[in-house]
């Protein structure tokens, strides 16, 4: 078996797209959601709430003809992709295209200006706004698909479009085919674009916030006042690397990662279940020969909905008692759906490295029905921590676990 190391990070959010500033927004208590007076006109919509990314700009030296295949979702993920290459010292390194690097990415959905186009075709019997490259920035792997295509990928292509699952997966399934040697290097995450059609999925389930006209009190994440989530977009990759193969030409080494689990509900496309959700994070230690007691910090999935915050933390608790520190930072960004996961991962490595640790936003008054934990809230928290999980949980029964290792 090979060792898996984190050689590259980066992501673009509302609140920044470096860690620098990203954290400055967190210390401050500052929120990267609004209200989104743009949605007013979808009066069946009842949120008005979101967390979109208002000053993302394509940067200068993309090509129109590489912008012609890639919709907002795809350049979200290109972007956060050339960072995270930019940070491992490997971009424009030609060992990326000899066929030593793959992509395993996701996300929800592709661009849905796409998806209106061709239902405007079923609608309406026209074509208006179809071009050749309108399914490709429509499909479910159009993340992957271009971040291939724009840095000349020639290695596996790992499409990994399981909703909120997409971006843990995408770490996840890259980690496994370097892990058993099929290749050294993996870009890995994933992406997703704002788009109201996102909010009405949770709307109809009445799982949506309402607190449209104080956008900076919600979401909540685990507090008993919550009432619902908030879609937010960004796009976050880690460049995963073989750790010989990282050693050899010198590369910084942000953390290792030990521990996937990955596992399905198999009972309710949208009820969460307690056993499987610890059951993931059982299968994440065994892969990482852990004990439960070497976690130092749980980066939770705190949709700040009902079922799931409950769900996520009755696990938790029931695999490691109540000492486990815990937060969760949509409580700042929003649900970003196809991105939490790597977004999240990127977040826990950054704090497991600085011993410093990102309360939940919002949590004034923690739900009693939730499982009894150490749930960091207020101040940041100075913690040492060798071990740090991130869990994720998506529509469709789908849990995972990812386990990261302090780098000595």
């Amino acid at each position: 078996m090979k060792r898996v190391v984190v050689t590259g990070m980066a992501g673009i959010t509302s609140l920044g797209s470096d860690w620098a500033s990203i954290e400055a927004n967190f210390m401050a208590g500052r929120s990267g959601i609004r209200r989104m007076d743009e949605w007013d006109r979808f009066t069946e919509l009842n949120t008005r709430l979101a967390g979109p990314i208002d000053d993302f700009a394509v940067p200068a030296h993309w090509t129109r003809k590489q912008l012609r295949s890639m919709g907002r979702v795809s350049r979200l993920a290109v972007g956060a992709a050339e960072q995270a290459l930019q940070d491992a010292g490997l971009l424009g390194n030609p060992i990326i295209r000899d066929g030593r690097m793959g992509v395993a990415c996701g996300s929800s959905t592709g661009s849905t200006d796409e998806i209106k186009a061709f239902g405007n075709m079923l609608l309406n019997s026209v074509a208006e706004g179809l071009n050749a490259n309108s399914y490709v920035r429509m499909m479910p792997h159009t993340t992957a698909a271009n971040i291939s295509i724009f840095f000349g990928l020639t290695g596996r292509l790992i499409p990994t479009s399981s909703a909120c699952t997409s971006g843990s997966q995408g770490i996840g399934y890259a980690y496994e085919a370097i892990k058993f040697g099929r290749l050294p290097l993996m870009l890995a995450g994933g992406a997703e674009e704002l788009c109201p059609t996102e909010a009405m999925v949770f709307d109809a389930l009445y799982a949506t916030s309402l607190k449209n006209d104080a956008p900076q009190t919600s979401p909540r994440p685990y507090d008993n006042g919550r009432d619902g989530l908030v879609i937010g977009e960004g796009g976050g990759m880690l460049v995963l690397e073989e750790l010989e193969h990282a050693q050899a030409r010198g590369a910084h080494i942000h953390a290792e990662i030990v521990g996937f689990g990955s596992n399905a509900d198999g009972q309710h496309t949208t009820r969460p279940e307690v056993s499987t959700m610890r059951r993931a994070m059982e299968l994440a230690l065994e892969d990482a020969g852990l004990e439960p007691r070497a976690i130092g910090y749980v980066n939770g999935h705190g949709t700040a909905t009902e079922q799931g915050d409950i769900a996520e933390t009755l696990a938790t608790h029931a695999l490691f008692g109540a000492r486990m520190p815990i937060s969760s930072q949509k409580s700042f960004l929003g649900h970003t759906l196809g991105a939490c996961g790597a977004l999240e991962s990127w977040f826990s490595i950054e704090m497991m490295n600085r011993d410093h640790y990102v309360p939940t936003l919002n949590l004034d008054h923690i739900d009693p029905r939730c499982g009894e934990l150490d749930y960091l809230r207020g101040e940041f928290r100075p913690m040492h921590n060798d071990y740090v999980m991130n869990n994720n949980f998506a529509f469709g029964g789908v849990n995972t676990s990812l386990i990261f290792r302090r780098w000595a």
